[in-house]
């Protein structure tokens, strides 16, 4: 598991929820700090791929344990 500044948690939340809750989260944090999200709807790992690809930060590692995605997001 790598080292967070900031945690979101948006388990139990359905799309877009996730998404746009990160891109905010993402948008408010500075250049090196690492965002880990914890969601369970099925969709946020698409929708969190799709997400970083247009704001050209790096997904550090992912994981699903227990019914939960945990996404380790750096801010570029």
């Amino acid at each position: 598991m790598p080292e967070f500044k900031v945690e979101l948690d948006v388990r139990n939340e359905i799309c877009p929820q996730p998404v746009m809750k990160t891109k905010k989260i993402l948008k408010e944090m500075s250049s090196g700090e690492v965002l880990h999200v914890m969601a369970t709807d099925p969709t946020s790992e698409h929708d969190i791929e799709i997400l970083l690809g247009a704001l050209r930060d790096s997904l550090i590692e992912s994981s699903f344990e227990n019914g939960v995605y945990h996404f380790y997001i750096e801010k570029i």
